[in-house]
């Protein structure tokens, strides 16, 4: 499988080219599938399934390029990676999207009849399903396409089908007459975090009711006034004095004419409003309440669709917000309305269609959630917890899961997991079963569908081959080891998967859930089509490639926050990608026929060579520590930082000595560093930036197939060099005093300048003559001198460095007030460093508790500071004695 090593890169960088082919020979390589090797320790991650609905948004680029970093981290660490794709066939969304394009056609649902109308549900779901293929494609997602799997496939039915009789047959899951959220635009049921809070304009309209004995009226107040037609009481508080006398007594219900008892309930509060409460047990929850404890008759007047129906009397086949509009004018004729208070109130929206959602009596499947919520909270008090990244979000989870309610999970659709319910067709008898009845002609299924989430609950273990418990898949990579999601669906899927898995497996579905926010817009706006904002990820893939936008992704925020989208940062990303790409082809430009075996890292190496090597340790170790926390943006920045200034701007300009030089050995040994090095860093940037990584990692000298399954690098203490590191980092601050200087003065670096370097000790003089290589040729001077005795010219600049001193004599281009003042505003600089580390080291709390390797490093920065701050002092003094 190995590619052909070739020896020469295009000379510019093209990610529409190089990311071309480059997916199809990682899949027809096989390298993303599990292999199942006992020899090594599984790694499960299971991709939250995208809805067959449309196209992915920028969310789920987000979202998939966290979990592709983790899973091709983890792969090149040595574990057997199994990362499952799926889809969700999103029951109410996929339906509404093929009934709108039926809709387009003149047609409804029923005009087809189920059978149909499923398989036209099912040519969009393959339809769709094609297009997100291709986008996963596009975004280089490492899936193992072997195991794919969708929500409605038959291994995950019957994973359906089981949980649902199971949860029966233990009295979790029951059928009964309650108010629920009702979408009239859908026509289905919807669960309580399906529902929208927005807040509105609206009123309260306060109302007159006559008490049937003539003697007076009751004062009540609604939002709903179309609703006071299903009234079949009124409450009061069984202690409020004002109506204690009127308790059991009758009062006329305004238009329709029923007589409705007064009846005495704590749950109303004496201190809101009147102190008088209709009830309308059909269409409130509360009521609800209240008439069941009451006894009184639930009374329906809309139907599914929204409208009136026949109990509305004369506003029957009106749509329910013109029905408010005539009821109110009606009673405000008859006199009963005599007050209309305008407020702000929270009213539910549809999640899916935004229609305004109307609490409606209904019979509906139900999950008893209490002992389900029980247990999985108790699961976060033992060692199988599942551990939330950022820690926070257990706490968000845990409120919910303390404060349940009873999960509704039917609906009135066409396109779902039938509902395993048979009813008999002349006794009414309910039978529930795994199979259907044996004389199934007498036998009627239930017509509904079960809510989508209900299927997507069971997915860290219905993919798995559950309930199948000895499939080799359920054994190997069951529980998960990472869940990647955003914030907004905590409630809708992470915790139903945590009850459900506890429930039926006894295991916690996953041992990590990292959890990332939302992307935004560049003014911190949520992306909707409303606004326009929205911008579809492959647009950017085509204008800057699949590497750019994955890094900005990955790194561009910490976790559990939200993500703000910048063109510009996009665009920066690719830069970066260029430099990694030129610097590289300098690189396979100079091996010439260098091959992988020949890397000698033990032999007699330059102060750069050393120092690139313990830098690169330090680099490997803390890209290491962050991914494992899973802190990308920080894991980015420390290889972003040692690519673009450590490897790139110094460690290859110094590279070219030994390269273009005539010593073989030296030669040699740079171009192991060089290979190492790169081979390295392309290694750590390979599950961020997969596509450009691989192109270049194929042509330099290496092992191995493919990156995506080469080794993680190590750190390796034997390659860390602190001296060269100390020398190097001097080394490196001289050059840049010499470059600002030569800013400062206006002296381009082609010109050639006397430098004098008056060091503080015979070992630096040494140290800095064994490096004069280096200084002479990215200093460029006319004439360098270095030593601790040698003398300051009278007219110079100078610029202080760790143990040294460096003078630039410029005569004729220097004006020595200026200079003095420089020196000066340098030693207020120094000052304050010397007496902030001094107040430091006077704590004696810090001194005392902070670790030792810490407290040395401070007593270190002193004498630095004290070092550069007499330097400072004593030039100052020099110059002015010129003066």
């Amino acid at each position: 499988m190995a590619e052909e090593h070739q020896t020469s890169m295009a000379p510019k960088y093209h990610p529409e080219e190089i990311e071309k082919g480059r997916y199809d020979y990682w899949v027809k390589g096989k390298f993303f599938e599990a292999k199942d090797d006992p020899n090594k320790e599984p790694f499960t991650i299971v991709i939250p399934p995208p809805n067959v609905t449309g196209r992915l948004h920028l969310g789920h680029a987000w979202d998939t390029t966290l979990q592709d970093i983790i899973s091709r981290y983890k792969r090149m660490q040595g574990y057997d990676v199994l990362w499952l794709p799926g889809m969700d066939h999103a029951g109410i969304a996929t339906q509404a999207k093929v009934e709108g394009k039926l809709k387009e056609e003149g047609k409804s649902r029923y005009d087809l009849g189920r059978e149909k109308f499923l398989e036209q549900s099912w040519d969009w779901k393959e339809e769709y399903a094609s297009f997100i293929r291709s986008q996963w494609e596009k975004l280089g997602l490492g899936l193992d396409y072997s195991r794919e799997r969708f929500t409605l496939d038959d291994g995950l039915s019957e994973a359906v089908k089981e949980v649902f009789v199971s949860l029966y047959e233990k009295d979790l899951i029951y059928r009964g007459e309650y108010i629920i959220n009702w979408d009239p635009s859908t026509q289905t049921a919807l669960s309580d975090i399906e529902v929208i809070h927005k807040e509105v304009q609206g009123a309260f309209y306060h109302m007159k009711y006559p008490l049937k004995n003539g003697e007076g009226h009751i004062e009540v107040a609604t939002t709903r006034p179309e609703t006071m037609l299903g009234d079949t009481a009124v409450a009061v508080h069984p202690e409020d004095d004002r109506y204690k006398h009127l308790i059991g007594e009758k009062v006329i219900l305004p238009i329709i004419g029923r007589e409705m008892e007064i009846v005495a309930d704590d749950y109303v509060d004496m201190e809101f409003g009147s102190g008088a409460v209709k009830i309308t047990p059909a269409h409130d929850p509360n009521d609800f309440e209240i008439g069941n404890r009451h006894n009184l008759e639930r009374v329906l007047v809309m139907n599914e669709s929204g409208t009136m129906n026949e109990n509305a009397g004369q506003y029957e086949g009106l749509d329910r917000f013109e029905c408010r509009k005539k009821i109110v004018k009606d009673l405000q004729e008859e006199g009963v309305l005599f007050h209309i208070e305008e407020h702000m109130h929270s009213v539910g929206h549809s999640e899916r269609s935004d229609a305004v959602v109307e609490p409606y009596l209904s019979t509906q499947w139900f999950v008893n959630m209490q002992p389900l919520a029980d247990e999985a909270i108790k699961l976060q008090k033992t060692e199988d917890k599942v551990n939330f990244v950022p820690d926070r979000f257990e706490g968000t989870y845990l409120r919910w899961m303390e404060n349940i309610r009873d999960w509704c999970i039917s609906r009135q659709l066409w396109w779902g997991h039938r509902i395993p319910a048979w009813y008999h067709k002349e006794t009414g008898e309910l039978y529930v079963g795994r199979e259907e009845p044996s004389d199934i002609e007498n036998w009627e299924q239930d017509e509904d569908v079960l809510d989508t989430w209900f299927s997507s609950a069971l997915w860290p273990f219905s993919t798995m081959g559950w309930p199948d418990e000895e499939s080799e898949d359920f054994q190997r990579y069951f529980p998960t080891n990472a869940l990647v999601t955003g914030y907004d669906i905590i409630f809708f899927w992470v915790s139903r998967m945590i009850f459900q898995s506890k429930q039926f497996t006894d295991r916690r579905p996953f041992q990590d859930v990292l959890i990332h926010g939302l992307v935004r817009d560049a003014e911190g706006r949520k992306m909707s089509k409303s606004l326009g904002n929205g911008v579809d990820p492959m647009d950017v893939i085509e204008k800057y490639g699949a590497d750019s936008l994955r890094y900005f992704l990955s790194t561009g925020s910490s976790p559990g926050q939200d993500l703000r989208f910048h063109w510009e940062k996009v665009e920066a990303t690719w830069n970066f990608a260029n430099k990694i790409w030129n610097a590289s082809r300098f690189v396979i430009m100079n091996l010439e026929d260098f091959q992988h075996n020949q890397i000698d890292l033990e032999q007699e190496k330059s102060i750069a060579d050393e120092w690139i090597l313990t830098r690169l340790n330090e680099t490997i170790e803390q890209v290491t520590r962050h991914i494992d926390r899973y802190d990308f943006g920080e894991a980015g920045r420390y290889l972003y930082n040692f690519i673009w200034d450590d490897f790139c701007d110094w460690y290859i300009e110094m590279a070219k000595l030994p390269l273009y030089g005539d010593d073989e050995q030296k030669k040699h040994a740079t171009k192991s560093v060089l290979v190492h090095t790169l081979d390295s860093i392309l290694k750590m940037l390979h599950p961020f930036m997969p596509f450009i990584t691989e192109e270049i990692w194929q042509h330099i000298p290496h092992e191995g197939d493919s990156i995506t399954v080469a080794p993680w690098p190590q750190t390796d203490g034997s390659k860390t060099f602190e001296q060269s590191s100390k020398e190097m980092v001097r080394l490196m601050e001289i050059i840049r005093s010499v470059r600002n200087v030569r800013s400062e003065v206006d002296t381009p670096m082609s010109k050639e300048i006397k430098i004098v370097i008056k060091t503080n000790d015979q070992t630096t003089t040494d140290e800095l003559k064994n490096q004069q290589q280096y200084l002479e040729k990215f200093c460029n001077p006319e004439e360098l001198s270095i030593g601790t005795d040698v003398s300051a010219p009278e007219q110079s600049k100078s610029a202080v460095v760790s143990g040294a001193e460096i003078f630039f004599p410029l005569e004729g281009l220097i004006d020595i007030d200026a200079e003095i003042k420089r020196l000066e505003d340098e030693l207020t600089k120094w000052d304050s460093e010397v007496e902030r580390v001094k107040k430091k080291l006077s704590n004696e709390k810090f001194v005392n508790k902070a670790p030792e390797a810490v407290v040395q490093e401070e007593r270190d920065k002193e004498k630095d500071y004290l070092e550069k701050q007499e330097m400072v002092k004593s030039r100052i003094q020099e110059l002015k004695k010129v003066k």
